[in-house]
């Protein structure tokens, strides 16, 4: 994700509601979230499409390993080779 610069990226919301589709270009130009304010506080981020799919996916990788590292730790384990056997049986289906 490229660097926040609070000179351009952070906005009033009101700034916003009048400059929409100018906001939208530069968050698509510059791939950089906006985050809006509302009576001087942080209110809500703006973020391009492809980089909150692509959040939402390293999420869902992050808490697969979190998982299986849960899973390792309380023993819940087996050997590679049965684990190979297992997936080369269900892909010959």
């Amino acid at each position: 994700m490229a660097q926040l610069r609070p000179s351009t990226d952070v906005r009033p919301v009101t700034e916003f509601r009048a400059n929409t589709s100018a906001v939208l270009d530069q968050l698509r130009a510059t791939k950089r979230p906006v985050i809006l304010t509302q009576h001087g506080r942080s209110a809500a981020v703006l973020m391009d499409v492809e980089l909150y799919e692509g959040l939402l996916d390293e999420i869902a990788l992050l808490r697969a390993v979190r998982s299986g590292e849960q899973e390792m730790l309380q023993g819940d384990v087996a050997p590679h080779g049965e684990v190979e056997a297992r997936v080369r049986a269900r892909l010959a289906r």
